[in-house]
């Protein structure tokens, strides 16, 4: 299709892994019988199609496949097996370093770099300022890059991707180097792109970035794709990865589950039902918005059995007015001794985005161990200063055995808040603030 900038069919990527040098040897030679190494499968049969105008984040857990990926689409890498194909001009920011000759000074890297992508020399002198300008590293522009702060390089690497006017943009995490100042100005950046109808591409474990700037995500797990949707959805699954409680579907490697399925596979991998959960004990009062397609897992050593939230006079509600006291509230059975569960909460945006949260442990509040058969009852006290709108609410009981972070029971987004406001300000949440103005001659 004409409108199609990347498309990756059926791509493997195989490495040879040789326990010594020597190996290597031998098996170039043909000295010896059978293979001298492992075989390290670092993408395992990948489809991708990304539309021109799209911002695709892709996300996976270290090892997953996500930069290989990248270095094969922008030419880096080649694909053991499979097919890649690249409508447009493509300007990466792979790894600290790729593209650049230590040895050379700022200028002469844009220089190599302009004329790597495809500009004339008179192109990339026109285009000088603009890059000088947005990195802002000043006179170190003209000492050899070797010298550079890893800080000063992303910034002269990003200053040069962003301004030779690419047609898809791939970057890799490299945004988390760099003051706040010139990640806001990267940001900003992006912002820009995506209105123009840039093609943009983009790795990161920032997930709040992914979800804010992401039309789609897709998740790679160890070279395979797992699925791919709207990010709220997949960030969600992303998680149960990241605590390995998420069960790879049997029919992973012969074809990618939808959205619908991935959900429907998440329900069946939890250890349990929203019903064993206490939701048929009257948990969540009349009148309250619970999700009725809701996430849930963990290995159910300690249970949620109720939640809810109350106003500041103590009645159950899920709206909210702005400026007041609030609770959130949930009654956690034991199935199993815990040394020390912590309870927590978070609050997130309708796009996915956690804007709020904390827990026992960040609260010093509690670090009792707990005996099986007892409950818990939990409550969470604060102001509510969020801008108006709908939030949704996620609880979790979480602990650790042996060193080793453990989910007891996970429910994320179960109930939606509403705030109900009559001053909204800027961002999130409002600083209450107090102002005064005085005229004066």
């Amino acid at each position: 299709m004409d409108d199609i900038a990347i498309q990756v069919t059926n791509v493997e990527k195989v490495y040879k892994l040789y326990d010594k040098p020597s190996d290597r040897i031998k098996e170039a030679l043909g000295l010896g019988r059978g293979k001298h190494h492992k075989e390290h499968h670092a993408l395992k049969g990948v489809d991708l199609t990304i539309r021109q105008g799209e911002c695709v984040g892709i996300i996976g857990t270290n090892g997953s496949g996500k930069s290989t990926i990248l270095k094969i689409i922008t030419g880096v890498l080649s694909p053991t097996s499979g097919d890649v194909t690249v409508n447009g001009r493509i300007s990466a920011l792979l790894e600290l370093g790729a593209g650049f000759n230590m040895e050379y000074n700022g200028i002469e890297n844009i220089y190599l770099n302009g004329t790597m992508i495809g500009f004339s020399e008179k192109e990339i002198r026109e285009k000088m300022d603009a890059i000088l300008e947005f990195a802002d590293i000043g006179e170190y522009v003209y000492q050899p890059v070797k010298t550079y702060s890893s800080g000063m390089f992303v910034r002269l690497a990003f200053a040069v991707a962003i301004n030779i006017e690419p047609e898809i943009l791939i970057v890799d995490e490299a945004l988390s180097v760099g003051d706040v100042f010139f990640q806001a100005k990267c940001y900003h950046k992006f912002e820009e792109f995506k209105e123009m109808g840039k093609t943009i591409v983009f790795v990161s474990h920032d997930l709040s970035s992914i979800s804010k700037y992401c039309d789609r995500v897709v998740l790679l797990n160890q070279g395979t794709k797992l699925g791919e949707g709207k990010p709220k959805e997949m960030i969600d699954i992303y998680k149960q990865v990241l605590v390995g409680q998420y069960a790879v579907p049997e029919s992973e490697n012969t074809r990618l589950l939808d959205d619908e399925e991935l959900r429907r596979v998440a329900a069946g991998s939890m250890a349990g039902t929203k019903k064993e959960a206490g939701t048929d004990k009257g948990s969540v009062p009349g009148g309250v918005a619970e999700n009725p397609e809701l996430l849930e897992y963990g290995s159910k050593k300690a249970v949620i059995e109720e939640y809810y939230i109350t106003d500041e006079k103590g009645v159950r509600t899920s709206a909210i007015l702005k400026g007041n006291g609030f609770t959130i509230h949930m009654k956690v059975g034991m199935a199993e001794d815990i040394q020390a569960p912590i309870f927590a909460f978070t609050i997130k945006n309708v796009r996915g985005t956690e804007i709020t949260g904390t827990n026992t442990m960040f609260e010093k509040a509690f670090l009792e161990p707990v005996s099986a058969g007892e409950k818990c009852e939990v409550a969470f006290t604060q102001k509510m200063n969020l801008q108006g709108g709908d939030y949704l609410l996620s609880l979790g009981v979480t602990g650790y055995e042996n060193d080793d972070f453990t989910v007891y029971h996970r429910l994320y987004d179960v109930l939606n808040l509403t705030v109900i406001s009559d001053k909204d300000t800027v961002g999130f949440y409002d600083m209450d603030s107090t102002v005064e103005v005085k005229k004066v001659n």
